[in-house]
């Protein structure tokens, strides 16, 4: 199976693309060139999708099984992709998100049939607007699309709300013993998911006949309060967590920033149905326990000093909404 992935060397397509290659998939990633992460066994095509004029040569005789787009985020991107890709791939895959399915949270449990809208996220709003497009695409021409929607997936990232993700800002902060922001009062559910798991539900997808015109969200089963999550960290940082509750809302009017993050996702208990991708790819299970993940991923920072980036700014925002909070305290 000849596979192009647009991308491919993400917190989330890394782990994917390894295991391409390890179940002996022909794996091309077309990128820039300038990532560090080099995919073993994977075929390169140094190339910008975003200038598509300057690929046609490099694509024009190129046919393939399936096309991925990791780095697709509004409706030009899949309008783009739609020409290069029309009559030349005979699956594409849309990576979408989870982040587009109703909020406010009517009903708890997610199924891939919940209704999409997020008045909060514009990030959400331009991915709906991606499966939109696909979906017209497929009605209208056949072309045989598969939407994609990874909730909260992490690896190289540290998934939390503020001070995390690329940062290291909220290790450093754990290990000095200072105070750390929980939205609400912490006992809210959500779902975080390794990003080698994804990629078992994920590759059993591609090259899936059945999977066509379909859409799929691949989510751990385990599910923890936000709580749960930041003590998982802590003990990762090898501290004691000096957690502080404070209300999304409350977070979000110091902080408009967040949103989307939060008020547009975190903010709500989520629980994923995984039937669906179950059915169509029955030896997806997820088996990396959060707790044992994100003791891997604090580790992967401390391996080399130039990752455990400690930003001044996240620390500021995260004083100054602390301050405002306990000022106005009774």
């Amino acid at each position: 199976m000849k596979v192009l992935f647009i991308g491919g060397t993400g917190n989330i397509s890394t782990a994917v693309s390894r295991l391409c290659v390890e179940r002996g998939i022909d794996l091309y990633l077309l990128n820039r060139g300038t990532s560090k992460v080099k995919i073993d066994g994977a075929n390169t095509i140094v190339g910008d999708i975003h200038q598509p004029q300057k690929l046609s040569g490099i694509l024009q005789n190129q046919k393939w099984d399936v096309v991925v787009n990791w780095i697709a985020f509004n409706a030009g991107d899949i309008e783009r992709d739609i020409n290069l890709f029309r009559e030349k791939t005979k699956q594409y895959v849309f990576i979408s998100s989870a982040s587009v399915y109703q909020k406010p949270v009517q009903f708890p449990y997610i199924t891939e049939s919940t209704p999409l809208i997020n008045p909060f996220w514009d990030y959400s709003r331009n991915k709906i607007a991606c499966e939109e497009k696909l979906n017209t695409a497929y009605r209208e021409e056949g072309f045989p699309i598969t939407i994609v929607r990874p909730s909260l997936t992490y690896d190289t990232v540290i998934p939390v709300v503020i001070g995390g993700w690329k940062e290291y800002t909220i290790i450093d902060r754990i290990k000095k013993g200072k105070k750390i922001i929980v939205h609400g009062d912490g006992a809210s559910l959500w779902t975080i998911t390794h990003a080698r798991d994804f990629a078992k539900g994920f590759v059993g997808l591609l090259g899936h006949q059945q999977a066509i015109g379909h859409a799929f969200h691949i989510t751990s089963d385990e599910i923890l309060t936000w709580n749960q999550i930041y003590q998982a960290i802590a003990e990762a940082a090898g501290a004691e967590a000096n957690l502080v509750h404070i209300a999304s809302d409350f977070i979000c009017q110091i902080e408009n920033s967040l949103i989307g993050s939060l008020l547009g996702d975190k903010a709500h208990s989520v629980i994923f149905d995984n039937s669906k991708i179950k059915k169509f790819v029955p030896d997806f299970v997820a088996t990396i326990p959060f707790k044992t993940g994100i003791k891997q991923t604090v580790s992967w920072f401390e391996a080399d000093a130039s990752r455990m980036v400690i930003n001044a700014e996240t620390n500021i925002m995260m004083d100054k909404i602390i301050q405002t909070y306990e000022r106005l305290l009774p």
